[in-house]
């Protein structure tokens, strides 16, 4: 064999073998799943029925009109125990398809909110009438991960 034949023998050898590595490395035991939007919410003492009640009209319906849109795929309500004073007491979730499927749809998600909320002054004064039945302590996107290959 000549000296070129060998090279290219080596080179074959080494791209055949990087791509068996790079494969190797892509097979994982789990796989992305969907975006998940969580607000943690603080009720205030004496406030749950109410926000409840809040929740079960005005915010299930923007969040089916979402669905019907298909902005977001679903949404949970989750109570929880406050481990303090100023720890959150429920959760509320919001899933979406992915995180590109979230951030493409803020635009139309807004347009809906405008019809089914109201406008901006109307939006606005709904944030002050809830803020005295509960504080949202903070907001936070995660993303599922589902425990099996792809």
């Amino acid at each position: 064999m000549n000296r070129k034949s060998i090279l290219t023998v080596i080179a074959a050898v080494v791209i055949l073998s990087a791509g068996f590595a790079v494969g190797a490395q892509v097979s994982r035991p789990y796989h992305n799943g969907s975006v998940w939007g969580i607000g943690q919410i603080r009720v205030k003492p004496g406030m749950g029925e109410a926000y409840k009640t809040y929740l079960a009209t005005e915010w299930k319906t923007n969040q089916e009109a979402m669905k019907k849109e298909g902005i977001i795929l679903s949404y949970k309500v989750i109570s929880t125990e406050a481990h303090g004073t100023q720890d959150f007491n429920m959760l509320l979730m919001t899933e979406y398809k992915d995180l590109a499927t979230y951030e493409a749809n803020q635009d139309k998600a807004d347009a809906l909110a405008q019809r089914i909320v109201g406008d901006d002054k109307k939006q606005e004064q709904g944030y002050r009438d809830r803020s005295e039945m509960r504080e949202v302590l903070g907001n936070r996107l995660g993303r599922e991960i589902v425990l099996a290959p792809k």
